[in-house]
């Protein structure tokens, strides 16, 4: 049976943004499948100058999936040239218990040719709501 057909990030970036925290953190397909679809096999992901390969994502999705309720993604600016990404996005999750964390992403990435994402670069910042002083 053949696979539906999808957009990849060298596709629609913005669409990708959007879609990928749902679909890995509340999907019904199992997180290295929907990993797998918009990342090659040894895609790296540098955040803030640490290395986090496959494993070490996917251990981070797991984790989430326990404790987020909710994702939200506002999505700034894209570009996508060449084999190359930007884009500058926050993405706002909501927690079981209430908390609310709110990231500021910078990313800057390098396209398989097949679309799929190879490495990426980010810087983040927390711009999470600050609880007001009493």
């Amino acid at each position: 049976m053949a696979q539906p057909h999808f957009r990849t990030p060298g596709d629609d970036l913005t669409g990708y943004l959007r879609r990928y925290p749902h679909e890995v953190a509340f999907g019904d397909e199992e997180p290295a499948v929907v990993f797998s679809r918009y990342h090659t096999d040894d895609f790296v992901l540098r955040n803030d100058g640490i290395d986090l390969g496959r494993e070490r994502l996917l251990a981070h999705v797991r984790s989430g999936r326990r404790n987020v309720d909710e994702i939200h993604v506002e999505v700034h600016q894209t570009l996508t040239s060449a084999g190359r990404v930007a884009g500058r996005y926050t993405l706002t999750a909501v927690m079981r218990r209430g908390q609310v964390i709110a990231t500021e992403i910078y990313m800057f990435g390098e396209l398989a040719p097949d679309g799929r994402l190879h490495r990426v670069e980010q810087l983040s910042r927390d711009v999470s709501p600050k609880e007001p002083a009493r």
